[in-house]
């Protein structure tokens, strides 16, 4: 049987930046990547940026954002459904973070137009997630981490708290795998909508997975069936709006629509049921998909007219336009009645007059409607009319393994396991109990990946 010092599950962020970290410490690591080289990286492939504390403006970021206002953002798009001692050490670990991860060939670039409102608190990667991707890959493989593609871990021997070794399938069949220390950091298990369907019932089938069609959570299933603590549940997950048309699995981040704020969002019944203008985008764009999941078929329409086609980063799917709100409403298969209804209702409503300025709760409002919106109400009075139809987009899941400040795993009875660790989405749970601020889930891939690369290295000596 063979043995190497750190085994590590996965092939994202949170992986590579455990692989580089143990690494770097002298061990011999291998990395278990269950997808094809082209697909290699899990979600990360489609991320865009990190959300990171900095006391300072840089070359790539418009200003500081200091631990206290990342916290505060942390509790409030949670509701308080954090652990609040491991979140404050993430997000003071997120300072340095910026620094080493850009160490290992990473490189950052200014927020891309239309990203509205991320300037100043999040670091974009030049070139996108494979370029970051690609730079860690580079590096992993410079301090001889061995990366194998098409290697799905399909049993563990865990005994007692203690992992033994691995069983593995790849393309020449299967093999066992023992190791000093096993790092979990692969990934949620939003590609499996039979899971998903226990947390969201029939809904799910109508769920689209934004990510990754490798994200199964076997490792999940048999970390938890070996004692490990579960934490979270299936029905909680990073779930946003994005366009009706992307297809069922991969996607993307491409396929988001970030246009909600500038108008008005519908369901079947032509009827509107949020308001559009709660919080800035950043903080609020992923309660959208939880919000559209209860709508019926699962299906809503974001509506917006002519001055604000420009004004946001669009699908690469063509918005549906028409001259009129009742042409509009046909082409959705809405009744044009109920539609223009809704619309002259809501134009009718809009108070305030001050200039659209995104990047603040500008106070333009509706007054006397049943849901009002509250910042950036703006009448939707000018042709052409254009509409994006939604579907909630599943980005991962929060059901996962509880851990420590060490990364290290907890077991169900309270215990910390001896050489067990995780990092990343499997684990997400403990930062977020439920909702999301953009970029944060990069954020816990690498600080805890770091984390549980450098404790596994110092077990293994």
């Amino acid at each position: 049987m063979e043995r190497v010092d750190v085994l590590i599950a996965g092939g994202g962020n949170a992986a590579l930046c455990a692989a580089i970290a143990a690494a770097r410490a002298g061990r011999r690591v291998v990395i278990l990547e269950a997808a094809p080289k082209f697909y290699r990286g899990g979600n990360t492939r489609h991320t865009r940026n990190m959300r990171c504390a900095h006391d300072a403006a840089t070359d790539t970021l418009t200003g500081p954002y200091g631990e206290e206002e990342f916290y505060d953002d942390l509790l409030r798009v949670t509701a308080g459904n954090t652990d609040k001692p491991l979140s404050r050490m993430m997000i003071a670990q997120s300072k340095p973070m910026l620094d080493w991860i850009q160490e290992q060939g990473v490189r950052f670039q200014p927020s891309l137009g239309g990203t509205i409102n991320l300037g100043r608190t999040n670091s974009f990667f030049l070139g996108g997630g494979r370029s970051m991707l690609n730079a860690l890959y580079r590096t992993a493989e410079s301090l001889k981490v061995e990366v194998r593609y098409e290697h799905e871990v399909t049993g563990l021997d865990i005994r007692g708290a203690r992992f033994r070794s691995a069983r593995v399938r790849c393309p020449d069949g299967e093999t066992d795998i023992e190791a000093g220390a096993f790092v979990a950091a692969c990934g949620g298990f939003q590609a499996d909508i039979h899971w998903l369907k226990k947390g969201w019932g029939e809904r799910a089938e109508n769920f689209l997975i934004r990510g990754t069609p490798f994200n199964r959570g076997t490792v999940t299933r048999m970390l938890i069936d070996h004692g490990v603590m579960q934490i979270g549940d299936a029905s909680q997950c990073h779930a946003v709006a994005i366009d009706a048309r992307a297809p069922r699995y991969d996607g993307g981040i491409i396929t988001r629509l970030d246009c909600v704020i500038l108008g008005v969002v519908v369901n079947k019944k032509a009827e509107r049921f949020y308001d559009e203008g709660e919080d800035l985008w950043p903080k609020r764009y992923a309660i959208w998909g939880r919000l559209v999941a209860d709508q019926p078929d699962q299906t809503a329409y974001i509506i917006f007219d002519a001055p604000n086609i420009a004004r946001f980063m669009p699908s690469p799917y063509p918005p549906i336009s028409a001259g009129s709100v009742a042409e509009l409403a046909g082409k959705l298969g809405l009744d044009p009645a109920r539609l223009d209804a809704t619309i002259n209702g809501f134009n009718a409503a809009v108070v305030g007059g001050k200039p659209l300025d995104t990047n603040v709760l500008d106070g333009n409002a509706t007054r006397g409607l049943r849901i009002n919106k509250t910042n950036w109400a703006q009448r939707i009075e000018t042709p052409p009319y254009y509409a994006y139809p939604v579907k909630p987009g599943i980005t991962f899941t929060y059901l996962g393994v509880k851990t420590g400040m060490d990364a290290r795993m907890i077991m169900a009875d309270g215990t910390p396991a001896e050489n067990l660790f995780a990092a990343g989405e499997i684990m997400a749970g403990n930062i977020l109990g439920q909702g999301y601020a953009a970029g944060i889930g990069m954020t816990i891939g690498a600080v805890f990946g770091k984390i549980a690369g450098t404790q596994a290295a110092r077990h293994v000596s």
